[in-house]
Formats: C-alpha cells, sequence, structure tokens
C-alpha cells in the first residue's frame, strides 16, 4: 500500500427488507483519478475486509482505485437483529449481500464502470450477483479460490477429507454425526485441514487474523451460511449453485486457485467451460490464500489480467 495514497473511509446508508442499516467501506486511492476501481469482496461468509487488503498495491501499481467494504453482519458494518432470530434463513441469503453491493456501487457513483474481485465466499457472491444480476458496469470479473455450486465445493472437499490423517477424519465425522461440531475437539481437527487447505503462511499474517477475529467476536453469518464448518455445510448455502446461469456473464474473467486448496478444480470447470471469456491460473505453491502465500505473483497475475 502505498503511503501517499489517499484513503477515504465512511458508512452508507442501505435498506433491506424495510429496515435501514449501514455499510462500512473504504477507498484507497482516488476514484476521480480516471482508473477503473477494483471492488473487493472478501469470504466467510462473516469475515471482514482486513485479510483482502494487500490488493491496495494496485493503487500505486496500476493506478487504480480500490474499494474494499465490511459486507452487512460483519465488522464495522451493522449486524442485524432480525438476521440472528427465527428471520435469519430467510434473511442471510444472496439477495441481502447482492442488493448491498449494488448500493454500494452507486452510493461510490462507479456502477457504470467497475472491476470486481472476490475470494472464497467472495467470488461465490461474485460469480452470482454477475451471472444473475448481468450487471452493465462490471469490466473485468476475478473469482480466487470460489465455486459456482456448494454441491460442488462439499465434492472438492469430501475428496479432500480422504486425505487428512485418519484420525483428524473421524474425529470430523463422528462430531458432524452427533452435531456437536462447536466442540474444542472438532476445532482442533479443523485446525489441522486449515494447516493444509487454507493457509500455509505461519505464523498466521496479522491481516488475516483481524479478518479471523471479526468472525469469532460475531460468527452469525457464517453459522447461518455456512453451518458446521468449511467441510460441513448445513446452512442456507447447502443447495445454492449458478451453474446454469454462468453463460450470462459477459465480462472477461479470471479463475484463481491453488492444487492443495480447498477450493479444488471440480469447482472451477464449469465456470471455465461456462462462461464465455475466461482464463484459470493455478498457483504452485499455495493453498487457499495466494495473496499471502504468493504475494508476488499473485500481484502479478492479477495485475496483468486488470491491464489487459
Amino acid at each position: 500500500m502505498s503511503a501517499t495514497s489517499p484513503e477515504t473511509t465512511g458508512k452508507i446508508p442501505f435498506t433491506f427488507q424495510g429496515e435501514t442499516y449501514s455499510t462500512w467501506y473504504k477507498v484507497v486511492g482516488d476514484l476521480k483519478s480516471g482508473g477503473r476501481p477494483l471492488v473487493t469482496l472478501h469470504g466467510g461468509p462473516g469475515f471482514s475486509h482486513h485479510y483482502m487488503l494487500p490488493h491496495a498495491q494496485f493503487v500505486s501499481r496500476l493506478n487504480i482505485p480500490v474499494v474494499f467494504y465490511d459486507q452487512i453482519g460483519i465488522g464495522e458494518s451493522s449486524h442485524p437483529e432480525k438476521g440472528k432470530g427465527e428471520e435469519k434463513k430467510s434473511f442471510w441469503t444472496m439477495e441481502v449481500f447482492m442488493d448491498e453491493l449494488e448500493n454500494l456501487l452507486k452510493y461510490l457513483g462507479i456502477e457504470g464502470d467497475f472491476d470486481l474481485l472476490g475470494h472464497s465466499w467472495g467470488a461465490f457472491l461474485a460469480v452470482h450477483y454477475a451471472s444473475n444480476r448481468v450487471p452493465k458496469g462490471l469490466k473485468r470479473l476475478i473469482l480466487a479460490d470460489g465455486t459456482c455450486s456448494m454441491q460442488l465445493w462439499t465434492k472438492g472437499t469430501d475428496a479432500l477429507r480422504l486425505r487428512l490423517p485418519e484420525d483428524v477424519q473421524k474425529v470430523l465425522k463422528e462430531h458432524e454425526e452427533k452435531g456437536t461440531t462447536d466442540s474444542k475437539e472438532y476445532h482442533d481437527a479443523m485446525e489441522v485441514w486449515f494447516a493444509k487447505h487454507i493457509c500455509t503462511a505461519n505464523p498466521l499474517p496479522e491481516l488475516l487474523a483481524k479478518s479471523f477475529g471479526a468472525m469469532g467476536e460475531d460468527p452469525t453469518v457464517y453459522s447461518a451460511m455456512i453451518g458446521a464448518s468449511e467441510v460441513c455445510c448445513t446452512g442456507t448455502l447447502k443447495t445454492w449453485s449458478c451453474i446454469d446461469q454462468l453463460h450470462n456473464i459477459s465480462a472477461p474473467t479470471l479463475l484463481l486457485n491453488a492444487p492443495e486448496s480447498e477450493a479444488q478444480d471440480v469447482n472451477q470447470w464449469p465456470m471455465f467451460h461456462k462462461i464465455p471469456r475466461v482464463k484459470w491460473v493455478q498457483f504452485a505453491k499455495s493453498t487457499h490464500l495466494a495473496q499471502f502465500e504468493e504475494p508476488e505473483r499473485y500481484l502479478e497475475v492479477v495485475g496483468e489480467f486488470l491491464e489487459a
């Protein structure tokens, strides 16, 4: 991040289902500079924007502004009571996040010309938004370690689970069957998964730790949409798919993943075959977070795509 790059932060009013909330955002760089802004979508669902901040380096590298925000229910944005009660399953759907994104774009005045980069859950949201809302202003789409179908995500993670130590597999299975995935033993087993298929950087990067901390403070969104864990989806996303809408995406699209990422190749193939203009790049030395595991190559690959 350039020390001289201007930064603007604020909160945007956002109305959904008759209630008004607020979306916290940060713009690094100048939206009036003439460079097409890059809007970033963080993962989780339930992480904060912090771990996406390495993308601010594009301000100096490409002379473009970069937009970050905490999605509703997360970090500095509103944490709706409606999302915590009996209505939570009908509240936490793709609709609330797509509406929030559109509201942000319009507020910043960039809905007519922008690039979009989503990571993990952020890529789920990005591909669903691009294929269902088909925004005319979207010029380039980057889908990092995502999927277009939760069924495919589960297929990929099921295959990876078979490569875990047998005792870890046993712990995961037992607690999932008993409904005790909030136990320390299950969490410890998921730490093994994390080290193999989410991030190999040790110690944990500070920005990533901040995002984990935000989800720890309020796990509402993750619990509602994912449920038990990365490898056991029991939430509202369990049956989600946008495979049948992928052909609607007209923007040039970049797919990113790694052989050991929890976003396995099975998730990428439908997007690679059905999105009309698409490129797929893998990071051989990374798992799920190439921006920390292979930072220079990651910035080069994404930067070249944005400049092409």
